[in-house]
């Protein structure tokens, strides 16, 4: 078995694709479809706010709240 790096002040120190697979079975499982869509919207397609509220039709604040809460809830599954 191969060790995985510790930092004391941070936990495991886990391979970027490691780190990726993690973030989207949390997001598949835990996160409603509208803050998967926004997230990948937002992060793997590189959109502001304001463009997913436009391709989406709803008001930015709904978009960062939507955002805001998905990124907590993502927080939050993700520490342990």
């Amino acid at each position: 078995m191969r060790n995985i790096p510790y930092d004391n002040a941070f936990g495991l120190e886990l391979p970027r694709q490691v780190q990726i697979q993690r973030i989207l079975r949390v997001m598949e499982g835990e996160l409603t479809q509208k803050q998967r869509l926004y997230l990948h919207a937002h992060y793997f397609d590189e959109q502001s706010p304001s463009q997913i509220a436009r391709r989406y039709g709803v008001h930015r604040s709904t978009v960062t709240r939507t955002l805001r809460r998905a990124e907590a809830r993502l927080r939050r599954y993700l520490t342990y």
